[in-house]
């Protein structure tokens, strides 16, 4: 082989971690290789796409949400005019008090600096004629809303198709010939390989004994006459779906099932929380299930291999890799340009 590598970075997997570095480096003028085997569950194709500044039990801002918000905004806007496709809506979010106290420690917080950016407005009466439970009033939120994520990774993929710069299939480790200077797989020559394998990393050679765990979730379709352009969070989102009157109520979170398949566990979990939230007749149209990556810190995991620079990983992105991935993509990209370090709790060497 030629010691001159000729593309800079190959790409393996097209989920939302490798999508977003596949379109960074697009948008950077880099030559890439993706290559991915798309599976009708992977959880980057199920997800609901959620994007909230706001979240967990406690109602917390997210860590890091004053840059990752700005970039996700930004990114999906520029990848949407590159990829001619509609995927990104922003959308304002209604959160419900369960409380009088939490009601009152809303009114209080949301005079400080750290929320002001991602509230609207804070109400102590019921909202939506009564269509939302919601007797102690609620929050709206914004810098909020979703991803459609199927149409976002189809039309990340026609991009990088009609760069000649995708292949379809599986990802065989056997292939790949490491060198000092170039990394070879089949007919394909660069500088850097790049792993964006989601719980697939079990597999791979170089970093499974980095923790990527799975965490299995589900979510419902369901039928109903909720027509608000306002996503509605509490124990479950509510996030409209792919067709008329179509809405998703989700997400489980179960780190011990492992099955292929939707649970009936999951179907009561979520009915029995979605009818806590709204007042209105709906009927279950449909259930999926998929796997997501986690770390045991719940933060991205990205870095070069111990013994080899030249292979990195990029995973680890959990339940919010709509709103990690285009924040982490610049990071990971300018840290290999040598014009930026990887954030210390996101880097690979803390786990060494």
């Amino acid at each position: 082989m030629s010691s001159a590598p000729e593309i800079d970075f190959f790409i393996v997997g097209q989920g939302l971690a490798g999508s977003a570095l596949a379109m960074r480096s697009i948008m950077k003028g880099y030559r890439i290789m993706v290559i991915d085997a798309p599976s009708e569950n992977r959880s980057s194709l199920i997800a609901a796409g959620l994007f909230n500044p706001i979240t967990g039990k406690k109602s917390m801002k997210t860590w890091m949400a004053d840059s990752l918000f700005p970039s996700l905004h930004e990114y999906y806007q520029t990848a949407e005019r590159l990829t001619k496709t509609r995927f990104f809506y922003p959308m304002s979010l209604y959160r419900p008090f369960s409380s009088v106290q939490e009601q009152n420690e809303w009114m209080g917080k949301s005079a400080e600096s750290p929320y002001r950016d991602y509230i609207t407005g804070i109400t102590s009466r019921e909202r939506f004629d009564g269509k939302v439970n919601d007797p102690f009033g609620g929050i709206t939120l914004k810098q909020t809303g979703y991803l459609d994520t199927r149409s976002y990774l189809a039309g990340v993929r026609e991009l990088l198709l009609s760069h000649g710069a995708y292949r379809a299939g599986m990802f065989d480790c056997d292939k790949l010939e490491t060198g000092a200077d170039f990394m070879g797989y089949e007919d394909i020559r660069a500088r850097k390989v790049i792993f964006c394998q989601g719980v697939q990393n079990a597999s791979n050679p170089w970093f499974r004994m980095f923790p990527v765990n799975s965490l299995k979730g589900e979510f419902l379709t369901v039928q109903c006459d909720w027509q608000k352009d306002v996503i509605l969070n509490r124990g479950v989102y509510f996030v409209p779906g792919n067709g008329p009157g179509l809405w998703r109520a989700g997400a489980t979170y179960n780190r011990n099932d492992h099955s292929p398949e939707i649970t009936e566990w999951a179907r009561g979990e979520l009915t029995a929380k979605l009818e806590d939230l709204i007042r209105i007749p709906y009927s279950i149209t449909g259930q999926q299930w998929g796997v997501r990556p986690t770390s045991p810190d719940r933060k991205p995991i990205i870095g070069a291999h111990p013994q080899n620079p030249s292979l990195i990983i990029f995973n680890g992105f959990g339940t919010k890799g709509v709103s990690l991935a285009p924040y982490f993509s610049e990071v990971l990209i300018r840290w290999m340009e040598k014009k930026g370090t990887i954030n210390k709790e996101a880097d690979v060497t803390r786990f060494n």
